[in-house]
């Protein structure tokens, strides 16, 4: 695929922005999705093979969603009918499905581009099922969401998801030779400054193509550097949605790097959610349920330590509560970790819904009137601190339930001085007449 055999949109009015000029205009122009329209892709086995089904295209901003839909309807013979979720509704969609439906008495077909499709509310969505059903207009959907939460069912099923990735250093770098063959002469870029504007765009194409055409217009008689970069464009701010995916996707991260005791990327991902503006709130919230979870009483200070740098957050704020966040996302990574707590929580809950109501034994309940002591309320209980080794032995779980262990501690950090203790009154158990045998 030729990176640079691209020409300019001769229709295209004078000032019209820069993306709009360099605007591909065959599908073997378009640069870094090759692994759909590569000569492999699934979009092109779908061309070649003339059956261009209903297509959802999920991707971040500045991946080319929409030019691979205009450029998809040019390669395969049908009319281009862009709307958008945001500003169209249902009576703009009817005048589409209109103009579709005449077209189809020609043997014209219609592909119908919905751009941000996932801001349709889901009677809109459904609206567009039973023309895509009887073959009215085959769709295109673009969104930045995840489909399987933005995208109803019955929608989703009739539709095929492509991702498009992020532009890669190699496609962006397509991009400003395509900028330069356009302009025919090079960016004024050091070599460290051109790195560092491919970096402000974080993998967006209409992006970078906005901060290149700010740079044409700066003088060209003189190179500009990295500290002079930022002065003549600013960067992309890194891709966070606080109600989307990347909420959950950078929290996920921060967990299992957390998990996976990985210190120094537990602390990158924690750097990308203050960069993105993740409420430091929801961070700590997750970090203290991590000491609970994932470390429990490996490391019984991690759970204070938790609640004192939420404290610690409280009192400052940001940025200088910042610190106290990092501190302990560097504690809890370095901890040893068990999940025993966890798991002992689960399987005790598991038993006790199989096992219904079942009443304490006699011994351990309080008798505080007459009856409840007639009943046996009490009888023959062992005061535990009246034992020499101050362990009775008695046996806890309900009458006629077979003793149960649901808490089994790792042998890593504390837990492991909590195992030899249990397997000391394990045996002492075993030993004492007085305790109901495990």
């Amino acid at each position: 695929m030729s990176q640079l055999d691209l020409e300019p949109q001769d229709k295209m009015p004078k000032g019209a922005p820069l993306a709009e000029l360099l605007r591909p205009q065959r599908l073997g122009d378009v640069v870094g999705q090759d692994k759909l329209i590569g000569p492999d892709g699934r979009l092109r086995r779908m061309l070649d093979q003339g059956e261009l089904a209903s297509i959802i295209f999920w991707g971040p901003p500045g991946t080319g969603k929409t030019t691979i839909a205009r450029l998809l309807a040019d390669e395969a013979g049908m009319a281009f009918e862009p709307v958008s979720a945001v500003f169209d509704g249902v009576a703009d969609l009817r005048k589409v499905f209109a103009r579709a439906a005449d077209r189809l008495k020609t043997g014209e077909r219609t592909l119908l581009f919905v751009d941000e499709v996932h801001r349709f509310n889901k009677a809109q969505q459904d609206g567009l099922l039973p023309r895509v059903e009887d073959g009215t207009v085959t769709l295109v959907g673009a969104t930045t969401e995840n489909p399987s939460f933005a995208l109803n069912g019955a929608l989703l099923s009739r539709a095929q998801v492509m991702v498009l990735e992020r532009l890669s250093s190699t496609a962006l770098q397509a991009l400003l030779a395509r900028v330069e063959a356009h302009a025919g002469h090079s960016l004024p870029l050091e070599a460290d400054a051109r790195e560092a504007l491919m970096a402000m765009a974080d993998g967006d194409g209409r992006y970078l193509l906005n901060m290149a055409s700010a740079l044409l217009r700066a003088p060209q008689d003189q190179m500009i550097g990295t500290d002079t970069l930022a002065d003549i464009v600013a960067g992309r701010a890194p891709a966070f949605d606080r109600d989307g995916d990347q909420h959950y996707n950078l929290m996920s991260a921060l967990h299992k790097t957390l998990r996976g005791s990985d210190t120094d990327a537990a602390l990158y991902w924690l750097a990308r959610m203050f960069a993105g503006g993740e409420d430091p709130h929801y961070i700590l919230r997750r970090l203290t349920r991590f000491a609970s979870e994932d470390i429990g009483l490996a490391e019984p200070e991690a759970l204070p330590r938790a609640l004192a740098a939420w404290q610690a957050y409280e009192r400052l704020g940001s940025p200088e509560g910042d610190l106290a966040i990092a501190s302990l996302v560097i504690y809890l990574a370095t901890a040893p970790k068990s999940n025993a707590a966890y798991v002992a929580l689960k399987a005790a809950t598991r038993a006790a819904g199989e096992t219904g109501s079942l009443t304490p034994p006699a011994h351990i309940l309080n008798a505080p009137t007459r009856l409840m002591k007639d009943l046996g309320y009490g009888r023959d209980y062992a005061y535990d601190h009246d034992d020499p080794d101050g362990f009775s032995g008695q046996d806890g779980f309900p009458d006629g339930m077979d003793r149960q262990r649901f808490y089994r501690p790792v042998e890593r950090g504390y837990e492991r001085e909590v195992a030899k203790r249990l397997a000391y009154w394990d045996k002492l158990r075993s030993e004492n007449t007085k305790g109901g045998a495990s």
